[in-house]
């Protein structure tokens, strides 16, 4: 694992601490609503939001966000950044890929893939799912075309490098000097202010009573979060009815059974 010998998660320092106060200041607006009916939103799928300012940075993952921030100074040609489904990985290689101009490829697609094809002449690229099983040899040549450009390659996994079944000696070098950081599982802060976004990209605005009764059940996830919300929503248009506690509570028990 290569790590830069200054911490990048000091260079995103400011860049946190506004976020958190704009968590704190969100927080603080929630906690002053008082239970009341909402205007109901249109019944309209919402698709999830994927600019950077849109992600927001807590403890379990500011140094992922730190190193994206850094680019295109990494001190490695290829990052690799890992965590639990839903950790928001992709969300964070689709903020980069759309920095960079990578292309972005699902690892299972690369078997027998020409290098020279897929590549093109671009100068960055970004491989989710890593470690579920990937062509080496193309994975390889890939990382060197991407090295002799001095562009970068982002792979996403839910292990580390250290962890994949590699058998080419030269490509587990290659992963051996990438850049490797965790994304942890949301903590309770990065939570609480995903669960305010999420309710209010649906025009509903949560009382902290439901917050604090959601926060302790639900499945430390991103896709959980979104797919948790949307059931609320939904049920409360199907039954023309605002969002409550008794309405969460109906979606959650009904969810478990």
């Amino acid at each position: 694992m290569t790590r830069s010998n200054s911490d990048p998660t000091h260079e995103a320092k400011k860049t946190a601490a506004e976020t958190h106060g704009k968590s704190d200041a969100v927080a603080d607006a929630a906690a002053a609503v008082e239970v009341a009916p909402q205007q109901l939103p249109l019944a309209l799928e919402m698709r999830p939001a994927l600019g950077r300012d849109d992600f927001m940075v807590s403890q379990s993952n500011s140094e992922a966000v730190a190193w994206i921030d850094q680019w295109p100074n990494w001190p490695a040609p290829a990052l690799c950044l890992y965590g639990p489904k839903g950790c928001g990985k992709s969300h964070l290689a689709e903020v980069w890929r759309a920095r960079s101009a990578a292309l972005r490829v699902v690892a299972s697609d690369l078997d027998g893939v020409n290098p020279d094809v897929l590549l093109g002449d671009a100068k960055g690229l970004v491989i989710e799912d890593a470690d579920t099983g990937i062509d080496e040899k193309v994975c390889f040549h890939l990382y060197n075309m991407l090295k002799e450009r001095r562009g970068h390659l982002l792979l996403t996994a839910t292990q580390p490098p250290a962890r994949w079944k590699v058998g080419l000696a030269d490509l587990k070098s290659r992963l051996g000097a990438a850049l490797v950081c965790e994304i942890s599982p949301p903590d309770d802060e990065l939570m609480v202010g995903l669960l305010l976004k999420l309710f209010a990209d649906r025009q509903v605005v949560a009382n902290p009573q439901i917050i604090a009764y959601m926060l302790p059940r639900i499945e430390r996830s991103f896709v959980a979060l979104a797919e948790l919300v949307a059931a609320i929503d939904h049920q409360a248009l199907a039954e023309k009815r605002a969002v409550t506690l008794p309405l969460v509570r109906s979606v959650m028990d009904n969810q478990k059974n």
